[in-house]
């Protein structure tokens, strides 16, 4: 006799986080009018580009501006990245949207390794570009116009030493840091929530990014020096509203450490951003956009007395969700991809990447890289997704999951900040508890049957074997990369290179900004492994929580 199906979910009735959907929402569920002026949206609705921000931070969104496409690029050596640059960048003209670049960077890099290490051995451009140098930087963005195209790195606890890297690459080409466009990831608190890639203890790890945040605000005025990474809390299993809780109480942890050094929470926090991931179920993660928006305008107005409505504005990137891809059947990630993007883009967000179809299989190739980026662009110039803002507001469903999704994640940021905060909280355990507990239970939904993923546990038609072309990265790459830092070290001028080192370790030492002596340090030639060792000499390496 087969067991009770206990506490299993009925796919017809229950989202991915757990949410229970009525049959049918109407006027009894949700008031989406005001309460005196029916003429009028409810207040916590509001009009586009209006506080609380529900329907979008700008009045006109994308009829007045399209969402930036913002695909994902990085393998094997610099010189093979810049050529992935500038084909996205060829292959995207003619386009009324803005394009810009994102950079993925190679394992060893990540951890803040250089190539020559051995611990980078077999990992050297293989699941992104490797970064030692800032001649490397300079090969990276060779001939792109960086005071037009906006940069983003991907990039968490070597963010301070990449970012002083290209900032150095800048200055030597000649590019005002006052016309520099871009985006560092640099947020380092989700690493040990969800990736493992830190290098410092959790204290030292925020003292870093608020050193970015204080250097941003003081030198390169159009540059966003976080972006607060939901992303990756999904893709290690988390739900929609453990993301959007997580995330943006790990946001508000950096407006606190900001202020405790100084800072005007108006002259910073209009640089901060967010990046969340646009998963399977289409509505949840629509509405996930629309309640996060409103979420951190109240707290930025009211828990943080911020008075600039441009603080209180979620400015937020979204891609779609790279652990919704399948190994089996993987054209279907094509579909699947397309409806990510368009929840995505019905939540409101200010730029977007889409996953390419083969990425469960290895690095993609230039085809898969094509019709990810056509994607976008029949999304955004044949479906009208563009013509009116907030083409969803004041459906009684959406405003009402909007609604529960909010409050729930209000419920968990009380959590957090009753035990101390996020640093706290990781110390405890708490998000890898709640981040595992969560992956386990959809895993048991997935091996019932309760959930279904198309072409993996359902569906199968003898095409799971089909043949996609792979992206191979050649060892040679990695002998390539550490024949040029062989060949950089012996060229430089080693006591320059000491010298600044050995003022990055006092400023580090002394509680200074570090970001002056990285960028002195970069400029002299020192490589990116040994600027992190410097830091790590002061701070030290950290390997885990007594609780993991």
């Amino acid at each position: 006799m087969e067991p009770a199906a206990i506490n299993r979910p009925d796919p017809e009735t229950v989202t991915i986080s757990g949410y229970e959907v009525d049959r049918r929402y109407g006027p009894d569920t949700v008031q989406t009018t005001h309460p005196d002026d029916v003429s009028q949206p409810h207040p916590r609705i509001g009009e586009p580009g209006q506080y609380p921000f529900t329907r979008g931070i700008h009045e006109g969104m994308y009829r007045t501006r399209l969402w930036t496409m913002r695909q994902f690029a990085g393998f094997g050596s610099a010189d093979d990245t810049n050529r992935r640059f500038k084909y996205l960048l060829e292959n995207a003209r003619g386009t009324k949207a803005n394009t810009g670049l994102s950079t993925a960077f190679d394992l060893p890099t990540l951890m803040g390794r250089d190539s020559d290490d051995p611990l980078s051995a077999g990992e050297v451009g293989r699941c992104g570009v490797a970064i030692d140098t800032i001649e490397d930087m300079e090969r990276l963005y060779a001939d792109i116009p960086l005071d037009k195209v906006t940069v983003s790195q991907t990039i968490n606890g070597p963010a301070a030493v990449i970012w002083a890297m290209y900032l150095a690459m800048a200055r030597r080409k000649g590019f005002s840091w006052d016309h520099l466009g871009g985006t560092l990831q640099n947020d380092i608190l989700k690493e040990f929530h969800s990736q493992n890639e830190f290098i410092y203890p959790p204290e030292a790890s925020v003292k870093l990014v608020v050193d970015t945040i204080e250097h941003q605000m003081n030198h390169v005025p159009r540059w966003n020096s976080v972006s607060v990474s939901g992303y990756h809390i999904r893709e290690a299993g988390s739900t929609a509203v453990q993301e959007l809780a997580f995330t943006l109480r790990d946001g508000m942890e950096y407006v606190e450490a900001s202020m405790r050094r100084g800072l005007d929470v108006d002259d910073f926090a209009p640089r901060l951003s967010f990046f969340f991931n646009a998963h399977n179920e289409f509505f949840e993660e629509i509405c996930k956009i629309r309640a996060a928006r409103r979420i951190w305008a109240t707290a930025m107005r009211e828990r943080f007395g911020a008075k600039s409505e441009r603080s209180w504005w979620m400015r937020t990137h979204v891609q779609t969700a790279g652990c919704s891809l399948t190994e089996q059947q993987p054209l279907n990630n094509i579909v699947r991809v397309a409806y990510q993007a368009m929840a995505g883009v019905l939540g409101g967000c200010q730029s977007l990447h889409t996953d390419s179809m083969d990425e469960t299989l290895g690095l993609p190739t230039e085809t898969a890289v094509r019709v990810a980026l056509r994607t976008q662009q029949i999304l955004a110039h044949e479906t009208g997704v563009h013509r009116t803002v907030d083409p969803l507001g004041g459906s009684w469903y959406v405003e009402a999951l909007t609604d529960r999704m909010e409050a729930d994640a209000t419920e968990i940021i009380n959590e957090i900040d009753n035990m101390g905060g996020v640093v706290s909280g990781i110390n405890k355990g708490y998000f890898r508890r709640a981040i595992a507990d969560a992956s386990y239970r959809f895993g048991q939904e997935m091996d019932a049957g309760d959930r279904i993923v198309v072409g993996m546990n359902a569906y199968h038609d003898g095409s799971e074997d089909q043949q996609v072309e792979i992206l191979q990265i050649p060892h040679q790459v990695e002998v390539d990369q550490c024949d040029r830092l062989d060949a950089f070290k012996k060229n430089r001028d080693h006591d320059l290179v000491q010298k600044q080192l050995d003022v990055l370790r006092a400023d580090a030492r002394n509680g200074a900004n570090t970001m002056p002596a990285l960028v002195e340090a970069s400029d002299a030639g020192a490589t990116m492994g040994e600027m992190v060792q410097a830091l790590a000499d002061v701070f030290g390496r950290y390997s885990g929580g007594p609780e993991w």
